[in-house]
């Protein structure tokens, strides 16, 4: 049996009306933000089409589904936990940010295969800058994407561990882990020398290979399969820990990423996340 998620932050009731007709009757649920039908009879080719014609969230997701059945939810950073791309704000400092934003951006398409080989093209148009930036950037410019804390929150609560793993800096992550109770985390360590950015990363890229593999090692390490792990990314590099996830969510995402996932958020925040489980779900009103 399969529950139908209906989500945008400002939930028209021409939407409703439309999957209303479509289902042949009212949501069993239906809030400002968020309408459900139970049992769902709808398949996810016409939701979709529906959802993209409408301007809205909507996913057939299992009506039994709990978010504590899952052990670990695993985020992204960049453009997913976060609103901006590091890399293209740090190049901002030096000039360069639409030339290293271009780049980036091809990545994320999957147009450029080798993510190493993009990740060093970046890197080295950084060379020079005072390291002094990323704190600026920290501060000045990361924030961190709707609903991620009430995701984070009711997560742990449920009894997931987290885990941050990003192709990102360790920099950012590292700051990010502690302030919102990440319980892992992985990223790539920007060399600096003299006080300066050298243009060069330090030690293995983590690029989708690796973080597929750091997906499987902790959840070995936490006493699970990657089959209990929710995964939210937004580029192709996070495809590959994507595909052996319980759930994947492409949040905000590249469309091939779309097209390759569990499930997929385009308008809410990321706790639109939580509705989809049973255990989650507000009551009615």
């Amino acid at each position: 049996m399969s529950r139908l998620v209906v989500q945008h932050p400002h939930l028209g009731d021409h939407a409703v009306a439309a999957f209303r007709a479509a289902l042949g009757r009212a949501p069993t649920l239906h809030l400002p933000q968020l309408a459900v039908w139970e049992p769902a009879t709808l398949d996810g080719d016409r939701v979709g089409e529906l959802a993209d014609a409408l301007g809205v969230d909507a996913e057939i997701v299992p009506m039994s589904a709990r978010l504590s059945d899952y052990r670990l939810l695993a985020f992204d950073m960049d453009s997913t936990l976060i609103t901006i791309e590091c890399i293209d704000e740090i190049a901002d400092y030096a000039g360069r940010k639409a030339e290293v934003a271009a780049i980036t951006e091809a990545a994320m398409r999957g147009e450029i295969a080798n993510f190493e080989e993009s990740l060093r093209r970046r890197v080295a148009l950084l060379e020079g800058l005072p390291a002094t930036v990323l704190a600026r950037v920290y501060e000045e410019r990361v924030r961190l994407s709707p609903g991620a804390d009430a995701l984070i929150v009711a997560a742990r609560a449920a009894g997931l561990k987290m885990l941050l793993v990003s192709g990102g800096f360790t920099y950012f992550t590292e700051r990010l882990a502690p302030r919102l109770g990440i319980d892992f985390s992985r990223a790539n360590l920007l060399e600096i020398a003299h006080g300066r950015l050298t243009g060069r990363v330090l030690g293995e890229v983590v690029d989708a290979e690796v973080k597929r593999r750091v997906l499987e090692e902790t959840c070995a390490a936490i006493g699970c399969t990657p089959a209990q792990a929710i995964v939210v990314g937004d580029g192709a590099n996070d495809l590959k820990m994507m595909s052996v996830a319980g759930v994947s969510v492409a949040y905000r995402a590249k469309p091939r990423v779309r097209t390759e996932t569990t499930h997929a958020i385009n308008h809410c925040g990321l706790d639109a996340i939580l509705n989809w489980f049973v255990d989650q779900l507000p009551a009615a009103p």
